[in-house]
């Protein structure tokens, strides 16, 4: 018997912040299952979702999901999909990515639901510091910053990318090669 199901991972925007984004791990496995996406589980509570379904189209799964996070919250989720394949070249590339940032503290990166032009991308790449760099690959935008404690100083920061570059959510570096090594 052929396969015919695609495995996807999801990566849930703005979750578990404050009083009422409130979603558990269980009730994002109840409403993805739900909406007929199996063999679902979830990686820390941050919004890590890995899903299979039938679905070919990246924007057809990211619809359904959020609809259906939607009817189950009472809020909108964005939610950004990627292959396996994708998940793994991102986190091939963080040690590349680092070497733009000599004395790397951290490294964040901002997962992108859509790539952004090359005239976008320079933009906002030139914003970057001798303390904080953004390097975009594709849908992702990779945040490096010199000091360990500095994102919530940092000026390149989620928000930051999404007015510039679109929808995002970011991961920092450790969760992504979890992530790739649990399921890609």
């Amino acid at each position: 018997m052929i396969d015919t199901m695609t495995t996807y991972v999801a990566f849930l925007r703005a979750i578990n912040l404050g009083a009422t984004r409130k979603f558990p791990r269980d009730a994002i496995v109840a409403a993805a299952t739900g909406a007929g996406f199996s063999d679902v589980a979830t990686h820390i509570n941050t919004g890590n979702v890995l899903v299979r379904t039938a679905r070919r189209s990246r924007g057809s799964v990211e619809k359904a999901l959020e609809e259906a996070f939607a009817a189950d919250r009472g809020f909108e989720v964005p939610t950004i999909v990627f292959t396996p394949a994708e998940v793994a070249g991102i986190v091939g590339d963080l040690a590349e990515v680092a070497r733009e940032m000599p004395a790397l503290g951290m490294h964040y990166v901002s997962l992108l639901k859509d790539e952004p032009d090359d005239d976008v991308r320079l933009e906002a790449e030139a914003a970057s510091t001798d303390h904080e760099r953004l390097v975009v690959r594709g849908r992702a935008a990779h945040l490096l910053l010199a000091e360990r404690d500095a994102y919530h100083r940092a000026k390149l920061s989620n928000a930051w990318v999404e007015k510039r570059l679109g929808v995002a959510t970011n991961r920092n570096a450790k969760v992504l090669r979890e992530i790739a090594a649990k399921w890609c």
